[in-house]
C-alpha cells in the first residue's frame, strides 16, 4: 500500500457481470477493486462480495466492499471504503479488526488535510471530473485541487470522478500515481479488454 497501486477498479452493475469482471481485473493485475452495491439489499452485498472473495483469493487483487464494515467483515473481504458520514476510520479499525484495508472518501482540501491524523490506508480524491455515478454529485474538483488534495496527504490517494481512457494521462500528469475508474470497465461487454486499453492510455 505504500507504494500506491496505480488503477482502483470500482465495479457498479458492470455489464459483464461481478464475476467475469472480477476474474477480468485478477488476470489484468488489478491490485484494488471495489465493491459498490448501492441501495442493494445486505444480504446480496455480502453474497457478491464472497463470490468475488472466492476470485481474488491467492491473488495480488484486493476486494474492498463500499460503505458497510460489517457486510465486508462477514464476507471476510479484504478491506472497507467508507465516506465521509459512514463509520469513522478509528471505529472501523476498532471494531472491525480483520479489515486490514480502510479506505476514505475526500472531496476537498479540507477533508484531505483531516484525513491525514486519521491515517486510512488511502483516500479517495473526487470526483475529479463530471461523473453520472453518483445521485448526488459532490462539486467537481478539477486536475489542480485533485492534485493539490493528493499531494497533502502522506499515504496513497486516489484520484476517481469520469476517469476514462481520453483523460487518464492527464490525471496521471497532475500527480495521481493512483486512478478509479468505474464506467470505463462497468460499462465494456469485454472488462479485460478495457483494463488493458487504461493501462495503455496511463503509459503502462
Amino acid at each position: 500500500m505504500k507504494d500506491g497501486f496505480g488503477l482502483y477498479l470500482v465495479m457498479t452493475n458492470p455489464v459483464a457481470g461481478y464475476e467475469r469482471c472480477c476474474e477480468a481485473a485478477v488476470r489484468a493485475g488489478v491490485k484494488m477493486v471495489q465493491l459498490r452495491m448501492k441501495d442493494a439489499p445486505r444480504d446480496a452485498v455480502v453474497s457478491t462480495s464472497k463470490g468475488l472473495m472466492a476470485i481474488v483469493r491467492g491473488s495480488e487483487t484486493r476486494l474492498i466492499v463500499n460503505d458497510d464494515p460489517s457486510a465486508a467483515a462477514e464476507a471476510e473481504a479484504d478491506g472497507v471504503h467508507v465516506g465521509q458520514t459512514d463509520m469513522a476510520v478509528g471505529e472501523v479499525r476498532r471494531r472491525y479488526p480483520s479489515l486490514g484495508i480502510v479506505g476514505l472518501s475526500t472531496h476537498n482540501l479540507q477533508q484531505a488535510e483531516a484525513a491525514v491524523p486519521l491515517a486510512p490506508d488511502y483516500i479517495g480524491v473526487g470526483p475529479v471530473f463530471k461523473t453520472p455515478t453518483k445521485k448526488i454529485p459532490d462539486p467537481t474538483l478539477g486536475l489542480e485541487t485533485a492534485g493539490r488534495m493528493i499531494a497533502a496527504v502522506p499515504f496513497p490517494a486516489v484520484a476517481i470522478g469520469g476517469i476514462d481512457l481520453g483523460n487518464v494521462s492527464d490525471v496521471i500528469a497532475a500527480g495521481a500515481k493512483n486512478y478509479a475508474v468505474v464506467r470505463a470497465v462497468c460499462a465494456a461487454e469485454d472488462p479485460y479488454d478495457a483494463i488493458m486499453r487504461l493501462y495503455r492510455a496511463a503509459g503502462i
